[in-house]
């Protein structure tokens, strides 16, 4: 009898164990489970972030294929035509329009002449270091800095802004009467050096002595860095602020905003039938206007083009400056980043 009950104790106490040793592996189990789970989420994830980026990636170098193309056609449009100009009527230069995708996103993209802004590089011109004369382009520049609605300018602040983007620019380390070279950026903290070379970028004029964000952000719309040797104006596709910049010979003062309002609304218009009549114009006529005539021009090779591409919910933007010669399109620099602003189609066309 007491065999009998020794037995079933030993019984007892081994299902007890059993019990214990069968939750241990069932958390153990649950445990490898969850991590598991949380491995693949994971997986997925960083699978479906890949996918989706070498997708958009597609969309947006397909976006820089429709850009050429637009552009090309407009080389043979205008070698048809035997006109060599390029204004904001042309094909690449319409508004442009939502591309719906089979994944239920979209793609957007908008082509601007960079050579209807001002060309940061040309303003490094020796010949005028440390001296009280400036070059055509560094008048143009002064006028334009004056010429910005959201920024407040005087003459004697655009000339220093000039004078100290120029000393940036230029090879040499003479500082300009109002510039800075390295002597002042070795002091600052932390300290640096002026570029000493052509600009790679916009941005850079933020490092540059006596800019501020907004001057930089009032100016940044209406200037580029391309080409590094710089071409002329488009006065076809120029913006208000730099048309108001194209003042005579030797006057730094822009031209008025209801002047500035008028060559807009003439272009829009009837449009300039020539660069020779543009310089014709009643803004102009009478005074030596030979030194901005050498920063003018009818057609452009430079265009900058911002492309943006949405699917599952993920944004992806590109900007690719464009270089045409003749039907030879090539791609200069490619920028995966949101340095200029672009509208929201996709908001625009919700609301």
């Amino acid at each position: 009898m007491s065999c009998l009950r020794i037995s079933l104790g030993d019984i007892r106490s081994q299902d007890g164990v059993a019990l214990v040793v069968a939750l241990l592996v069932f958390a153990i189990c649950a445990g490898v489970l969850v991590a598991l789970q949380r491995d693949f989420d994971l997986s997925y994830r960083r699978g479906l972030n890949s996918f989706v980026a070498e997708q958009s990636w597609a969309y947006l170098r397909g976006a820089e294929d429709l850009a050429s193309l637009a552009l090309t056609l407009d080389y043979d449009a205008d070698l048809a035509s035997e006109t060599s100009r390029d204004d904001l009527n042309e094909i690449w230069a319409q508004q442009a329009t939502p591309y719906a995708l089979d994944e239920g996103g979209w793609m957007f993209g908008s082509l601007t002449d960079l050579q209807g802004r001002f060309n940061l590089n040309s303003l490094g011109d020796p010949a005028a270091a440390g001296t009280s004369s400036y070059s055509p382009a560094q008048q143009t520049f002064i006028r334009l800095l004056q010429a910005l609605e959201s920024a407040e300018l005087d003459q004697f602040a655009a000339i220093a802004v000039t004078e100290a983007v120029a000393d940036w620019i230029d090879a040499d380390d003479e500082p300009r009467l109002n510039g800075a070279e390295s002597a002042y950026y070795v002091s600052l903290q932390p300290s640096y050096r002026p570029g000493n070379r052509p600009m790679m970028s916009v941005s850079e004029l933020l490092a540059v002595a006596t800019m501020t964000p907004e001057i930089f952000q009032a100016l940044r719309p209406h200037v580029t860095v391309w080409p590094q040797v710089p071409a002329a104006i488009n006065i076809h596709t120029a913006s208000q602020s730099v048309l108001q910049a194209l003042n005579v010979d030797g006057n730094l003062q822009p031209l008025s905003r209801s002047e500035g309002e008028s060559l807009v609304q003439l272009r829009e218009g009837a449009g300039f039938t020539s660069l020779e009549e543009f310089l014709q114009l009643a803004v102009f006529s009478g005074e030596s206007n030979s030194g901005i005539a050498t920063l003018l021009t009818e057609s452009s090779s430079y265009f900058l083009l911002a492309s943006r591409v949405e699917i599952a919910d993920r944004e992806q933007r590109l900007y690719s400056v464009l270089r045409r010669q003749a039907r030879e399109i090539d791609v200069l620099q490619r920028i995966n980043a949101s340095l200029y602003d672009m509208p929201n189609p996709a908001a625009e066309n919700s609301q």
